[in-house]
């Protein structure tokens, strides 16, 4: 369990949820919005452990019964709303949600409820959770975690309180793979640049065995694509790896040297580049494609995340992918 001066940057949000701890006035429903790996879920437990421990001071203190049982995965009062299909649907948030809101906490102040991934939920699941937050218990916190906020009705964003989680600078990343995760200084400085300032993508990046094979293997396949065919593009992928975790980070290196190129293109400054040293294979590409393309690139990108979180075929994802590239 992290405790809030553990958690880095989100300074605004921390300073907030600490006052809602402290004067015992928690906000009844919460949107933390943000990409995969920002934060959202480590800031989550640390204020629903804080709202629910007992002792005064700091909170969450670790130590207290509470803080234990949360620590365990037995908090009763902390309920985090699963799923077991590619969308959460209107039984699964009646069930775990609204249908046990009105029972009053067992032991503790609050009824905390969190929903991960909840861009998943179908309109009629947000339509059900909108009666519940309408009308809240005095006891009730629910906590919506989304990477696509767009995807949530207008009506539940409208009743939350929405705390926006950017990304960290490059340096503050940086520092803590180093300090924290005693990450070597290479590591730490190659994980930094290429996670754009999301700490769970740097960390999973200095803990891959062979994330520097995989990105070489990545930039080989983005310089060569037009001297390729598609099953000798496949065929790479496949090598890559099929997980859904590590398909979603090798398509942000992908999105991030095209972001070069888009950036090149615009102003031809090198210093602003994130793959300097991949530099006369970007200019080269910026001058083949239009700024148009690189746009629809970008979007093939986006497209292809949201279809493999869809659980879409892994290979009909990546050939609608590559096929836009190759175009």
């Amino acid at each position: 369990m992290f405790k809030f001066s553990e958690i880095v940057g989100h300074e605004q949000i921390k300073e907030h949820l600490q006052a809602a701890i402290r004067d015992k006035k928690p906000f009844h429903a919460y949107i933390f919005e943000g990409e995969v790996g920002v934060g959202k879920e480590t800031m989550a437990r640390t204020f629903a452990a804080g709202l629910q421990c007992q002792e005064e001071g700091d909170k969450p203190c670790t130590h207290c019964a509470s803080c234990r049982q949360f620590e365990s995965g037995n908090q009763p009062d902390v309920v985090w709303v699963q799923r077991e299909k590619a969308s959460i649907g209107v039984d699964e948030i009646r069930q775990q949600l609204c249908n046990t809101m009105d029972i009053r906490p067992f032991s503790s102040p609050y009824k905390i409820y969190v929903v991960p991934e909840a861009e998943l939920m179908t309109e009629a699941a947000q339509n059900a959770l909108l009666k519940t937050i309408e009308e809240p218990p005095e006891y009730g916190v629910v906590i919506l975690l989304t990477s696509n906020i767009d995807q949530l009705l207008p009506t539940i964003r409208s009743r939350c309180l929405v705390m926006e989680f950017r990304p960290l600078s490059n340096y503050v990343v940086e520092e803590f793979l180093r300090t924290h995760a005693h990450v070597p200084d290479y590591l730490a400085k190659t994980s930094a640049a290429f996670a754009q300032g999301n700490i769970g993508k740097a960390m999973r990046y200095a803990n891959s065995e062979d994330f520097i094979d995989r990105k070489d293997h990545i930039l080989f396949l983005l310089r060569c694509m037009n001297r390729m065919n598609l099953p000798d593009m496949m065929a790479l992928i496949r090598e890559l790896g099929t997980r859904r975790e590590e398909t979603r980070d090798y398509i942000d290196i992908m999105a991030l040297w095209y972001r070069d190129v888009l950036i090149f293109k615009a102003t031809k400054n090198l210093n602003q580049l994130v793959f300097k040293e991949e530099s006369s294979y970007i200019a080269r590409e910026a001058e083949h494609r239009s700024y148009e393309k690189i746009e629809e690139i970008l979007q093939a990108f986006e497209k292809a995340k949201m279809r493999l979180k869809a659980n879409v075929s892994f290979d009909v994802t990546m050939e609608l992918m590559l096929l836009t590239l190759k175009d």
